[in-house]
């Protein structure tokens, strides 16, 4: 796979305005150890040879502080693409789908906020999507899991040993990703990830184990714990 590394690009997701981390700054802009959040997610991509080029999707309006802030000091090899993002996640996997516009054979789309994703993983989840069409990273639950209805109340326990916490990235074969998202608008629906959009649009979805790891920051109690994390991993 490293010797055609153009034939994948990655789609990295960092459009969200972060309401719930309660600061004025964007959570993906939050320094995290000795950089941005978002710095890491990138450094990580950056290193995986299977990567072919990146398409960052931001906040409308941020180009030039992503490129001054964020991109510039990394000195990176591969093609950094800026992309206007959406209203919505969904709307913004959208945008960055266009813009990639089937150049590229395979797409690998991740959360900018997981800054702690290791490159191996990357790797390894775009293979499987080579061979299978899509692939996702996903952790067992540890926890008992109940479905409620309005009321609160139990409707039925899941089989926890079937239940998996989905987790980003998730690569897929570019016609298939860019068809279900195509599909989904024309139905108005909006899926909780990509692969559901796959799913439904009748594709197998292969999951590899995620990492524990690859936490996703959304509030200030997430950016302390990868701060431990990061101290315990170095």
């Amino acid at each position: 796979m490293t010797d055609r590394p153009n034939r994948v690009a990655a789609l990295i997701v960092a459009a969200g305005q972060g309401t719930r981390m309660g600061t004025q700054a964007k959570k993906q802009y939050m320094t995290l150890r000795n950089r941005p959040v978002l710095a890491h997610t990138l450094i990580t991509f950056e290193k995986c040879d299977a990567v072919g080029e990146i398409f960052l999707v931001i906040p409308r309006g941020d180009d030039s502080y992503c490129k001054k802030e964020i991109i510039a000091p990394l000195r990176t090899n591969k093609p950094i693409h800026l992309v206007s993002g959406g209203a919505t996640r969904q709307e913004s996997v959208y945008n960055g789908l266009r813009a990639i516009d089937g150049r590229f054979d395979l797409v690998v789309i991740h959360d900018g906020v997981r800054p702690l994703v290791k490159t191996e993983r990357i790797t390894e989840c775009i293979r499987v999507a080579e061979k299978y069409g899509s692939c996702i990273l996903a952790v067992p639950a540890s926890d008992t899991i109940k479905t409620v209805d309005e009321h609160d109340c139990v409707i039925v326990t899941k089989k926890r040993h079937m239940i998996r916490l989905a987790q980003t990235p998730q690569a897929f074969h570019y016609d298939i990703i860019m068809g279900a998202h195509v599909a989904s608008q024309k139905e108005a629906y909006v899926g909780t990830d990509d692969a559901e959009l796959v799913e439904r649009f009748g594709k197998v979805v292969k999951v590899i184990p995620g990492d524990p790891y690859n936490i996703k920051i959304t509030t200030p109690e997430d950016l302390k714990f990868a701060e431990a994390l990061l101290t315990n991993i170095e």
